[in-house]
């Protein structure tokens, strides 16, 4: 082996965790700033008109199902819910999403990759939240929306535009502090 290699050999794992520490120390730099969200996921979507798609309902919901045009045609801000019953965290949410229904907000779901005797029997066990259902099988309108995973939420505000996205659970906290003042600034 040459003096070369053995360099290199030496090298390589010192360079990678000077640059793991510069990203580290940069992160925490971010944090303390407060311009690092670990929260925070990137969406190309906010401040665009939803993509445009068409989704037959779940059969047995007794929901109709789901295209751009239907959220469009709200005339209000509405929330559009990507969901599935294998999703744990979307039961955590659950029960946001049903407080905010009976105090009559349009959530509007899109239930992803799922069994749909299995999205039903969810849906049966714990309330529907929707008013809309659309079910995206293959996952294809997801990747038109940038879905990272599930459950995923957006506002979209009366004129079709997407205004915010969050992924990851809805909490009271969520709602008191986002979707509240969220829904203030839209409902104009």
């Amino acid at each position: 082996m040459s003096a070369l290699t053995r360099r290199a050999l030496v090298a390589a794992p010192l360079a990678v965790a000077a640059l793991g520490g510069a990203g580290f120390y940069a992160m925490l730099r971010g944090l303390g700033s407060g311009s690092y969200d670990p929260k925070g996921v990137p969406s190309a979507l906010i401040g665009k008109p939803v993509p445009d798609f068409t989704l037959p309902a779940l059969e047995t919901s007794g929901l109709p199902g789901l295209s751009a045009a239907d959220i469009r045609g709200f005339g209000r801000p509405v929330l559009v819910n990507y969901w599935a019953s294998w999703c744990v965290p979307c039961i955590i949410e659950h029960p946001q999403l049903m407080r905010m229904k009976a105090d009559g907000l349009p959530i509007l779901g899109i239930n992803y990759k799922d069994k749909p005797a299995d999205a039903q029997k969810f849906l049966t066990d714990r309330g529907s939240p929707f008013t809309r259902l659309g079910r995206d099988d293959a996952g294809r309108t997801a990747i038109d929306w940038g879905v990272y995973g599930v459950p995923e939420t957006y506002l979209i505000d009366r004129d079709g535009i997407i205004r915010w996205r969050w992924a990851g659970p809805i909490t009271p906290e969520v709602v008191s502090q986002d979707i509240a003042a969220l829904l203030k600034r839209y409902n104009v």
